[in-house]
């Protein structure tokens, strides 16, 4: 099955995260399939939090792809700031 997930980049107590396209049965630090984003918890002024490729996430969930938890609250947050906008 394949799965969009967070994967962990970046220097310890720096966390940075690629949101990436991938077969569940990989570990989380594997090859991926595609890289659709990225989300940064501690951004500073100036820099993007999170940013998102929408429409291949779209194009992913619609052949099947399943989203973690984190990275559905992420895409329903990304939605709501890019209407807003």
């Amino acid at each position: 099955m394949v799965t969009i997930r967070l994967t962990r980049r970046g220097a310890r107590n720096q966390p940075f995260y690629h949101v990436v396209v991938t077969d569940s049965r990989k570990r989380q630090g594997g090859a991926s399939l595609e890289q659709v984003g990225f989300f940064n918890p501690i951004a500073r002024r100036g820099e993007p939090k999170l940013r998102l490729d929408l429409p291949r996430i779209e194009y992913w969930l619609s052949h099947g792809a399943q989203q973690s938890d984190r990275v559905r609250s992420l895409v329903k947050s990304y939605r709501k700031q890019a209407a807003a906008a």
